[in-house]
């Protein structure tokens, strides 16, 4: 009489126990959170300081799946374009460091006192 629910109890944990970490994945996507694995900190100061780049703002890390993670941001670069040769390296960095394969930069001409409207949104 007993043998049927309890049963039932301990194939239920079973199923929630294996499915616990996906779940937690999941939910984290949901709330499009910086991947466990990518230390946003260290990606913001890697591209802080490369050479042509005198500031970063409007800086996102969030995973498109449980696998790939993406990112945005805003360089500002008073000397001038750095040429699609440096993003393509960045982008190569980011991804075999960082496992951020979904890279999109924008570049920005001027000082650190530039007129994007998103500069003080900086995450």
């Amino acid at each position: 009489m007993w043998l049927d629910p309890a049963i039932s109890l301990v194939i239920a944990i079973l199923i929630l126990v294996g499915t616990w970490g996906l779940f937690k994945q999941s939910f984290r996507l949901a709330l499009q959170a910086v991947p466990d694995q990518v230390d946003a900190e260290a990606v913001k100061a890697y591209l802080s300081n490369l050479p042509p780049v005198r500031a970063v703002h409007d800086f996102h890390v969030w995973g498109m799946s449980t696998t790939e993670n993406a990112l945005t941001a805003h360089l500002v670069t008073p000397a001038g374009h750095p040429g699609d040769a440096f993003l393509h390296e960045v982008s190569e960095e980011l991804a075999h460091h960082f496992h951020i394969h979904h890279v999109t930069i924008q570049t920005e001409l001027g000082d650190n006192q530039c007129v994007c409207s998103l500069v003080n949104d900086a995450g």
